[in-house]
């Protein structure tokens, strides 16, 4: 049995049901510097707020004893992490989602016998399943709580809260990001899929401000499209043209109502007599 079937995964502060609109508003700074401060300066200042921590190096037995004891003696809930004869631990990480796009759901399963099918009809059946899916925005607001081992990778993290959800997108699309701030700034770094979440919550301690875990969509430039089924890019595609459509219609919308605006205020103008 894999890490990720042993994932034992319970409910965070949960995502509410239903539809959820993306505010325009939500902007994050994602940005190591600010624009008054020099390159020069910029570089010499990152290299002087780079924490120095145990993500960069291997710990020891006992080092990692002294650490979860630590860990567990600030945390204020019953998420305790759980030391292991054999070193290995478990504990659990929080992860929030932060989509830009809406994930697909599959259709709701027919009550006929179709699943007795196979071959050539089981092939049929499942593109029209693809085309058939549901597409809806996730709240901005949610969070899961996952149950896993130190020896969890993150690419396992991923598939195990897409599963949960039941979203059917390919894991591909999606990447695990840690986010951290100092110094009024927000850091975000993407994880390497081979990284163990819970080895850095256990580094970071339980402050959320220290680090936290987010699931984001890769940059377009950064998926494998050839990775993905032709009803799979199809419905990315219509996706797509709904969102380019709502865009035009906000604009068209915002001009019109400037438009409106400098038209009553002509109208209020009183010419010198």
């Amino acid at each position: 049995m894999t890490d990720c079937e042993r994932l034992d995964m319970t409910w965070g502060s949960s995502a509410s049901s239903g539809y959820c609109s993306q505010s325009d508003s939500e902007h994050e700074l994602e940005q190591f510097y600010t624009a008054r401060t020099s390159l020069r300066k910029t570089k010499r200042r990152k290299e002087e707020d780079e924490p120095v921590d145990c993500r960069k190096q291997e710990l020891s037995l006992s080092e990692i004893q002294q650490k979860v004891k630590e860990y567990n003696a600030q945390v204020n809930s019953n998420l305790f992490m759980v030391l292991n004869r054999d070193g290995s631990y478990t504990g659990f990480i929080k992860v929030q989602f932060k989509l830009a796009r809406p994930v697909s759901l599959p259709p709701p399963r027919s009550t006929s016998s179709s699943s007795s099918s196979s071959g050539r009809d089981g092939g049929c059946q499942e593109d029209k399943a693809l085309k058939h899916r549901t597409s809806f925005y996730l709240p901005r607001d949610t969070v899961k709580h996952l149950h896993i081992s130190s020896s969890t990778r993150a690419r396992e993290v991923i598939k195990a809260l897409l599963k949960k959800f039941t979203v059917v997108d390919n894991p591909a699309k999606f990447s695990l990001f840690e986010r951290s701030e100092r110094q009024n700034q927000v850091y975000l770094r993407k994880l390497a899929d081979d990284e163990h979440p819970l080895f850095l919550r256990l580094c970071a301690g339980p402050n959320e401000k220290v680090l936290s875990l987010v699931l984001k969509e890769n940059e377009t430039g950064e998926v494998n499209w050839d990775a993905f089924s032709f009803p799979e890019l199809q419905n990315f595609l219509r996706i797509l043209k709904r969102e380019e459509e709502d865009h035009v219609r906000q604009i068209v919308r915002r001009y019109a109502l400037a438009r409106d605006k400098m038209k009553e205020a002509l109208k209020n103008f009183s010419t010198p007599g």
